[in-house]
């Protein structure tokens, strides 16, 4: 008897280990930078364990992806990116990763900044994203097979019409026809590999070094970070419906504490006199956060760390600061700030501090999560200007 007990016990036991560690199995979602890491774990809290692609104090304009972010991305059930043309280089990896899995763009139905400030918003962003997404396969396909078919067309017809014309001479129409396949199979090698190395590479550096004419750093923006949210709860829900009512309570608390930040923060910047509010910044980072708290920045490069900015562009800046009286200059946790020094002694503008942008801090920095990054900002910003 006391062994069929003690039988039954280990039975028992197995079973609670194993439930346990189907229990504890998390979601692995690979977001594409810090802070939409950070929004993840915020809405996923227990169930998700996430890899950040671009890590604290990277800088996504530039990231070049490693065969291991491939791999991370090939495990993954759940990938974030920001999008609005922001992570040019996750096509080719998700390709490369060949992941067929659920993607969730957060930034998709927010309102959308234009460079060209023409207020054309989301519809301007999903055109210009559904072009990016398509053009690159549709206009590959379209000449490939197009060139393909009127080249081969014209061929046949044209060693069609020879061989009957000389099928008395069938040494000279095999050589012509030897030739004529050689030619044919070099222009077209030739012109698909041009055509393509040129497409792509064009593609490439485009997508690398510019955002066309979309401001991509909408998480500047607490309003628009709320919609970040709501989509990545969507997502995690799509992918684990079990857990959904928890994935939505977490959102709807986080919200709460969006609404309460946006209200600290706006109540610390009108503190300053509005037009006492006018920041520098390496980088044209924060269109959103001027938007929402009626704040002047202006900086040296456009909104990629990967252009580089002119020497006329920085001398109109140095001019504009003179004129405005602008008081403080700011460095960026993930840009080269020499430019800013230099601008700094040309304008005896004080470098009033390091902003967050594109990347959180490490835990011991005070940018850990979006919340404190946001706060911190505020305070730097408010600090440096009264």
């Amino acid at each position: 008897m006391l062994k069929k007990n003690l039988t039954t016990s280990i039975i028992l036991l197995g079973l609670g280990a194993s439930s346990a560690a189907i229990a504890e199995e998390k979601l692995a979602v690979v977001s594409s930078f810090s802070i939409l890491g950070d929004l993840v774990s915020e809405v996923g809290q227990e169930h998700v364990t996430v890899t950040n692609l671009v890590d604290i104090d990277g800088d996504a304009h530039v990231f070049s992806p490693t065969p291991q972010d491939a791999k991370a991305i090939a495990k993954a059930q759940l990938v974030v990116i920001n999008g609005l043309q922001f992570e040019g280089w996750m096509p080719r990896l998700i390709e490369a990763a060949n992941y067929q899995g659920v993607q969730v763009v957060a930034a998709d139905g927010i309102d959308v900044l234009s460079n060209k400030e023409d207020d054309s918003g989301h519809e301007h962003h999903d055109h210009e994203q559904h072009n990016d997404e398509h053009a690159h396969h549709d206009h590959e396909q379209h000449n490939d097979e197009h060139a393909h078919h009127d080249h081969e067309q014209h061929n046949d017809e044209h060693a069609h019409h020879d061989h009957e014309q000389h099928n008395d001479e069938h040494a000279h129409h095999d050589h012509e026809q030897h030739n004529d396949e050689h030619a044919h199979h070099d222009h077209e090698q030739h012109n698909d590999e041009h055509a393509h190395h040129d497409h792509e590479q064009h593609n490439d550096e485009h997508a690398h070094h510019d955002h066309g004419d979309i401001d991509p750093h909408a998480w500047h923006s607490i309003k628009n970070v709320k919609v970040y949210v709501r989509n990545i709860a969507k997502g995690l829900i799509q992918v684990d419906p079990e857990n959904r009512l928890d994935y939505q309570q977490n959102a709807t608390d986080y919200i709460q504490e969006l609404d309460q930040l946006a209200l600290t923060l706006g109540a610390q910047l009108a503190t300053i006199p509005e037009a006492q509010r006018k920041v520098i910044t390496p980088h044209d980072a924060f269109g959103y956060f001027a938007r929402d708290f009626n704040v002047t920045f202006l900086s040296p490069q456009g909104t990629s760390t990967g252009s580089e900015a002119s020497a006329a562009d920085v001398a109109k800046l140095i001019k504009q600061i003179r004129h405005d009286n602008v008081n403080a200059v700011f460095m960026e946790n993930i840009a080269d700030n020499r430019l800013i020094e230099q601008i700094s002694r040309e304008t005896d503008a004080k470098v009033g501090g390091k902003l967050y942008s594109d990347a959180l801090s490490s835990a011991e920095q005070p940018a850990a999560t979006y919340l404190e990054m946001m706060q911190y900002n505020v305070d730097t910003i408010v600090n440096a200007l009264k």
